[in-house]
């Protein structure tokens, strides 16, 4: 049996979460059954029901054997069949399944319940329906807000977990906060860590909130979205959540991955929506280059972006050699990626669409990239060099990036989570300047003129 699986049984019955499949297994009917969740629930503690929402996948029967999560009238339900193992996988991981630590903390905080009987499962069984990709929401006709809420809480699990089975030795702090008196202004989940093996810092936040936005945002808004109407008093209700993330690893072989995927939307005075557009991208900032790095980040990217419009990466990724500039070095800050903004030029659920593929083309992109360089050999003199070029980021950061100053100027901001892009550590030498033919000088040459990598 396969390790995982048996990870997982032992984990679950361990808590009384399942009977043990190894001494009486649940016994199904020979064909496919799905499962609903809200049935089972008088049978299940509710952190139980809390972990099995996380699940992408829960089966009884051979390791060989993949029902995927479907969904019916809004009510998640998980196809089983016959089989003398049960396992729960979850989406954390682009190769394979894993029970992760998130998970298994969710696990540890609940007291054992009853195992769920068989007369449980069975009256719990509903009739076949399509199976949908995990993040497919079918005929969910909720309003696309309410769905990128959705996507990115679970991409900020997935993304989080996968990080932590990288560093090993370190875990994130999860820090929920609230916008404004009593949370009227929304919130979100900022989780952080920070003096890692693998990450020096790392940051991985949502953010879903909504309130006013005052004059000056809404005039420099108007310059894109002529239908935006503000109040007479010159200010504008908003709505506005998202994913960010930057990594910033310790080895300066490994490169620094941002990463930003966001929907907003503004308000008339009855709630009703004004404009509405989505924003983001994702870029690489690499302190010493290795080309095949490159490459395969970009050939990434343009895959996800391929799958919507054979345009969009070429488009994209224009856009992000000409944003991430420093502009008073006149030099890119990395080594781009794709950047977009203000786009509501097509039906609102293709976007929402690309939006999607473009989130969950993450870890493919940047995984292999820092498995690869975590463990190179450094000297001291190289990290110095990283330092520097850690320096020009928060150059970047706080002088040209117009998300960063958009944050700063909400009202009722968090200073902590908009100021996470910035690494822990960073340098500034007066007049600094590589050695002719070194690999910095190689690096600094393209960063003035970028380069096509795919």
């Amino acid at each position: 049996m396969h390790m995982a699986h048996n990870r997982t049984i032992r984990t679950l019955c361990m808590y009384g979460l399942i009977s043990n499949p190894l001494r009486g297994t649940i016994s199904l009917e020979a064909k496919p059954t799905y499962l609903n969740l809200h049935k089972l629930q008088p049978h299940i503690s509710p952190t139980c029901a809390t972990m099995f929402r996380f699940a992408r996948k829960i089966k009884v029967g051979a390791p060989s054997l993949t029902p995927s999560l479907t969904k019916k009238a809004g009510a998640f339900a998980f196809g089983a069949v016959t089989g003398t193992v049960l396992a729960v996988t979850f989406p954390l991981n682009v190769e394979k399944p894993k029970f992760t630590e998130d998970l298994t903390q969710l696990i540890r905080e609940f007291k054992a319940s009853q195992p769920i009987s068989n007369d449980a499962v069975k009256a719990a069984a509903v009739p076949q329906f399509p199976q949908l990709d995990e993040f497919d929401f079918g005929n969910d006709q909720r309003p696309i807000k309410l769905r990128m809420e959705d996507f990115i809480k679970k991409m900020q699990k997935e993304i989080v977990a996968e990080l932590e089975t990288l560093d090993d030795t370190s875990t994130f702090r999860v820090d929920e906060w609230q916008r404004g008196l009593n949370g009227e202004g929304g919130g979100g989940i900022s989780c952080v860590l920070q003096d890692g093996k693998v990450f020096e810092k790392a940051g991985v936040n949502i953010s879903i909130v909504h309130g006013l936005l005052p004059p000056m945002a809404v005039q420099k808004m108007k310059a894109d979205h002529k239908s935006i109407r503000p109040s007479n008093d010159g200010n504008l209700p908003f709505y506005a959540c998202g994913l960010s993330m930057v990594l910033h690893p310790v080895n300066p072989m490994a490169p620094t991955v941002h990463l930003n995927y966001r929907y907003f939307e503004t308000m008339n005075s009855d709630g009703t929506t004004q404009a509405w557009w989505f924003g983001g991208g994702s870029d690489l900032t690499p302190s010493y280059l290795f080309e095949e790095d490159a490459v395969h980040f970009h050939k990434t990217l343009k895959e996800a972006c391929d799958k919507h419009d054979k345009d969009y990466y070429r488009k994209f990724k224009k856009w992000c050699d000409e944003y991430f500039v420093i502009k008073h070095r006149q030099e890119a800050r990395g080594v781009g990626g794709i950047f977009f903004d203000d786009l509501e030029n097509k039906d609102p659920e293709e976007l929402f669409g690309f939006i999607r593929s473009s989130l969950r083309s993450f870890l493919p992109s940047y995984m292999p990239i820092i498995q690869r360089r975590k463990d190179l050999p450094y000297t001291p003199e190289e990290k110095q060099w990283q330092q520097l070029r850690r320096g020009r980021y928060v150059e970047f950061n706080l002088v040209n990036d117009r998300g960063t100053a958009f944050g700063l100027q909400t009202p009722s901001a968090r200073i902590e989570s908009i100021l996470m892009s910035l690494p822990l550590t960073a340098s500034w030498m007066y007049d600094h300047r590589p050695s002719e033919g070194s690999r910095e000088e190689r690096l600094l040459k393209i960063l003035k003129e970028p380069r096509e990598w795919v």
